[in-house]
């Protein structure tokens, strides 16, 4: 585990290219098990999943040539052998979920330990994977072991879901767009990478109807065609140098930064005091904005941001609004109302100094503009977390430590080197 050594107090300034969305590569890399043809990918992030993707690939006979350096990789699945896997997926693979349903089209079957457990943020449950892949034609069978089968193709099927799941859906299309007949999903999720997802199956021939809404139809094809793919822009990246630049005083601009995504987003920082502008897909933040929480024009309530599945405000870049939250004058009440776990750092930021108040596993209050000091603090399994507990740590003058944050790299190998570029004094030990 490694910690960041932060010298706070320094305005960041300066230009970020954010890197390809760790989200979108990951699915449409499991996608790409749906063709022989060969498939070429642009801004791939050199990341750990995509390091155990490409490794799973390869040991099934898969040829994979990837420029890390470049993030350009080339896909060649017409030698996968099924038979190398022997019906078993390797355990202790995040995007392991991903493979169910383009494994299966090609396996027919897929054996699996039953012991999965969930993660820091709160249970990821099996049970929407298995209903949608039991909708569309497979057999589950349960027992000390998780035995899945498809006979044939997917089979064309209407289904309707608790909840938006990110990864149900994505499993969804992949499964549906080389399915026999139409599949329609109701309560889909509509996240930027599960349109990217979409986006990238269509151009490899899927028909798909629906994309970025909650209803999403799919129509079977026989064959899906290879070609070349850009990964889209990171918007988890675009919001966290934004927040950066706001939380210490600078300027910052970052590129590629996908304005049609960000009306709510820039509507939120708004709320804490900070404006986004635009200089065609340039997204600034300008210096020394005064962060001041508005006050709503009911004034018997707290100003909030809820955060809940897309389009509502992402559960993912919360912990970024909390931190720019601490530094604003006044009071904000911030609801996670996704994952029951996303609020057990609150006892590190308030090393800091900072005033918060836990209502519930799902709802803080932030008590903002309260002194704040140096601090060591530890951060938890969650990526944004971790980056919001270096954004105070980097809006305070004198040396802090983040524990154990090298869970910022699962989604930005080049955090410190960004943060570097634009003035940060900061280095991992």
């Amino acid at each position: 585990m490694a910690d960041l050594i932060v010298h706070g107090g320094k305005p960041l300034s300066g230009t970020i290219t954010p890197s390809g969305n760790k989200n979108s590569v990951l699915p449409i890399l499991c996608a790409t098990l749906l063709t022989d043809d060969k498939v070429t990918l642009t801004n791939v992030p050199h990341i750990t999943d995509v390091e155990k993707l490409v490794g799973f690939f390869v040991e099934q006979g898969s040829r994979i040539n990837w420029d890390r350096g470049g993030g350009r990789m080339e896909i060649d699945h017409s030698r996968f052998d099924a038979a190398r896997l022997g019906g078993e997926l390797p355990s202790g693979m995040r995007s392991s979920v991903l493979l169910f349903a383009p494994l299966l089209q090609r396996m027919k079957k897929l054996v699996l330990p039953t012991n999965a457990k969930g993660c820091s943020l709160g249970i990821r449950e099996l049970d929407p994977h298995l209903e949608i892949l039991e909708k569309l034609g497979a057999t589950i069978s349960r027992g000390r072991q998780l035995t899945m089968r498809l006979t044939g193709s997917f089979q064309g099927a209407r289904h309707w879901p608790d909840y938006m799941s990110v990864t149900a859906t994505e499993n969804f299309v992949m499964a549906a767009v080389l399915g026999h007949g139409e599949s329609v999903l109701i309560n889909a999720a509509s996240e930027p990478h599960v349109q990217d997802l979409c986006a990238v199956l269509a151009k490899m021939g899927a028909k798909l109807e629906g994309i970025g809404t909650s209803m999403i139809t799919v129509h079977g094809v026989k064959k899906l065609r290879g070609g070349t793919f850009a990964i889209n822009t990171d918007h988890h990246e675009v919001v966290t140098f934004l927040a950066l630049g706001a939380i210490t005083g600078g300027e910052v601009r970052v590129e590629n930064s996908l304005p049609h995504h960000f009306d709510l987003i820039n509507r939120s920082f708004a709320k804490l005091g900070v404006k986004i502008e635009y200089e065609g897909t340039t997204a600034i933040v300008r210096k020394k904005q005064k962060l001041v929480i508005a006050e709503p024009f009911t004034a018997n309530l707290l100003p909030k941001i809820e955060a809940a599945p897309w389009p509502y405000f992402p559960v993912d870049l919360l912990p970024c609004m909390i931190a720019l939250g601490v530094r604003a004058e006044g009071t904000c009440l911030f609801w996670n109302k996704v994952y029951e776990g996303g609020f057990t750092w609150m006892s590190e930021l308030s090393k800091f100094g900072a005033h918060v108040l836990v209502s519930d596993p799902h709802r803080i209050t932030v008590f903002g503009a309260k002194p704040l000091r140096p601090a060591e603090v530890e951060a938890p399994y969650i990526i944004r977390a971790a980056v919001a507990l270096y954004m105070v740590a980097a809006s305070i003058p004198g040396r802090s430590v983040v524990k154990n944050a090298d869970t910022i790299r699962r989604a930005h190998p080049n955090f410190v080197e960004n943060l570097r570029s634009i003035g940060a004094d900061v280095e991992w030990k």
